[in-house]
């Protein structure tokens, strides 16, 4: 019985991270419709951020959750929102702006990974195995077969390049902070700090230049709601409390290297849609990078029940 409590455990850790990654590939469908209606990073990204840390602080009081921070954490919550959503979002949704391809930004970002590995083992003493290196190998090949579906770019696809990597970086400071405070929080309970004090950060780039073409009309109607109630409610305040609850259990290494999924979901969320359609030598990429994933979260030593 204790065995399959602790399988039961492990496969709901996994299957959050999972869930996560499904939404955060079509995060990237929903920020480029945004974009493509001309509506500002600077109006729809403060916007997002602040519903869902508003959500996320009515969740967790009825839930009866403590939302007390500790002083010595502080300076941590607020490096977190910095990294995250502050520089990542900025940089994620300019990216797929300035490259014009929701799945070339998401293979960019799947490079994550490989940094936050480095990040485990310097900061939190994870253990990596070779095995564990080879997978995120195979998985960045089989991503690369998967996203390279669209031949046009954007005018500044170089400068998107760039602004992506910058993404890179703030994802794995993210990851760090999330795996520093998730020890004492509640997951959910960092999230709604992350988000409600990346608000703040947002406030004056949303007075400068969010209302600079405010149209009433096209601001309120349901084609920009949609996707930004999804974005808010699905891909902030789930996907982030569920990728909380998986670096909280898997670390920093083992959980972000699932963001590599991120360009396959895309494509394939593409796909369903009808945004982007799949050559049959993508879905050999997209066989081949579940096998690197599988061997990315391969662990050579037998451990003991508790």
């Amino acid at each position: 019985m204790k065995g399959f409590g602790k399988n039961a455990h492990v496969l709901l850790v996994y299957l959050s991270t999972l869930v996560a990654v499904s939404l955060w590939g079509l995060s990237y469908i929903w920020c480029d419709r945004l974009i493509q209606l001309d509506i500002p990073v600077e109006f729809f990204l403060p916007v997002r951020i602040l519903c869902a840390g508003l959500i996320l602080l009515g969740v967790n009081l009825a839930m009866g959750f403590s939302i007390r921070v500790r002083k010595e954490d502080l300076t941590t919550f607020m490096l977190l929102a910095l990294c995250e959503p502050f520089i990542y979002f900025f940089c994620e949704t300019y990216g797929i702006k300035l490259t014009g391809s929701p799945t070339i930004s998401a293979l960019l970002i799947a490079s994550t990974p490989v940094v936050a590995v480095f990040a485990g083992l310097f900061f939190f003493k994870e253990k990596i195995t070779p095995m564990n290196l080879v997978g995120i190998a195979i998985c960045l090949a089989g991503l690369f077969l998967v996203s390279h579906a669209r031949s046009e770019t954007g005018r500044f696809f170089v400068l998107g390049i760039l602004v992506l990597l910058i993404a890179v970086f703030a994802e794995v400071g993210h990851a760090s902070c999330t795996k520093a405070l998730t020890s004492g929080y509640v997951p959910s309970v960092v999230v709604m700090y992350q988000f409600l004090i990346g608000a703040v950060y947002f406030f004056p780039f949303f007075l400068a230049r969010g209302l600079e073409t405010y149209d009433p009309v096209l601001y309120w109607s349901w084609d920009v709601w949609k996707p930004l109630l999804a974005l808010t409610v699905l891909c902030s305040s789930l996907a982030f409390s569920l990728m909380a609850f998986s670096i909280k259990y898997l670390g920093v290494a083992k959980s972000t290297i699932f963001l590599a999924m991120i360009p396959v979901a895309t494509a394939v969320w593409g796909l369903l849609l009808g945004d982007e359609i799949l050559r049959g030598w993508q879905w050999v990429g997209l066989g081949i990078a579940c096998v690197g994933l599988v061997l990315t979260q391969w662990n050579t030593k037998k451990t003991k029940d508790a």
